[in-house]
């Protein structure tokens, strides 16, 4: 607790706000950081907590928070400021008081993201290297959007599945799906969009206005298809959602076997982060993709 008094005078040097007479309250921050509450009379704000060496995670999240609040049109939590002070990095958002997507909610959210999606990128990629969770992602620039799917995220998670002692089956098989990825999209050609890249259910939300809400990013450029995919992989996205996006800017038909494609990187993520009780899960998807080209 005397480290995290020191950081609190760090923030208020920091920001240039008292932190006088401070409330400091536990919150839920996910699987991978420790979260806070910090609050002033003027002040209510989101602290995220880790370790000093992951600095550079927080540095890229807050890169993405911004250029998402910069293109709209989806309200994002504003920086505050991030850094590394002591043993601690830390992440200092706007603290927001988040409910459920209901059906308004999520009908707006669907349509903002869909526009979000239609502000063309230059390249696939994006300027820095970040994290989904805390594995590393290579966001290296490409111009062809099947070598980057390829070889800066697929390949990139058997690497470190192979690292992780998960051999036989999952490489042979992937190295055999890696090789026919093109196939993929032979009539479909992505265009890259800024993407929020981790979009399951438990990052997206409404304010207290009832404003859909976005954050925990792992942004980059890439095929839209992929935050759509992420979204039907573990739920909490509703039909008024889908049916908006597709209304301002509908999927191509073979989405529906592309996502499974795009999902895999996530199951890969997550036997990476997790453990062997997504092994079968990515085998299984594996076999899904590779049947669907014979």
């Amino acid at each position: 607790m005397a480290a995290l008094h020191s950081l609190i005078s760090h923030l208020e040097t920091q920001t240039g706000q008292s932190l006088h007479n401070h409330r400091l309250s536990s919150v839920g921050g996910g699987d991978i950081n420790s979260a806070y509450r910090l609050q002033t009379a003027n002040t209510d704000w989101f602290l995220k907590l880790n370790r000093a060496s992951l600095a550079a995670m927080f540095a890229a999240e807050a890169a993405g928070l911004q250029e998402l609040a910069d293109i709209g049109p989806v309200r994002v939590p504003k920086v505050i400021c991030f850094g590394e002070f002591q043993q601690h990095a830390y992440l200092l958002l706007e603290f927001i008081e988040l409910g459920a997507l209901d059906s308004r909610s999520a009908s707006v959210f669907g349509q903002q993201l869909a526009l979000l999606h239609q502000r063309p990128q230059a390249y696939f990629g994006w300027p820095i290297d970040n994290t989904i969770g805390s594995t590393p992602q290579s966001n290296t620039r490409h111009q062809d959007w099947v070598n980057f799917w390829r070889q800066q995220r697929l390949g990139k998670q058997l690497q470190f599945a192979a690292a992780n002692g998960y051999s036989g089956s999952l490489q042979t098989q992937g190295e055999k799906l890696l090789e026919k990825v093109g196939d993929f999209f032979s009539d479909y050609r992505p265009q890259p969009s800024l993407l929020h890249g981790d979009l399951w259910g438990g990052n997206a939300a409404a304010d207290q206005h009832g404003q859909p809400i976005i954050f925990d990013p792992a942004c980059y450029y890439g095929d839209r298809e992929t935050d759509l995919a992420m979204t039907e992989l573990f739920g909490g996205f509703s039909r008024d959602f889908y049916a908006t996006y597709q209304a301002e800017y509908p999927l191509d038909q073979g989405y529906q076997t592309r996502k499974t494609l795009y999902n895999l990187y996530h199951i890969l993520n997550h036997l990476n982060l997790f453990g062997s009780g997504y092994l079968n899960q990515a085998n299984r998807m594996i076999g899904q993709l590779l049947a669907e080209l014979n």
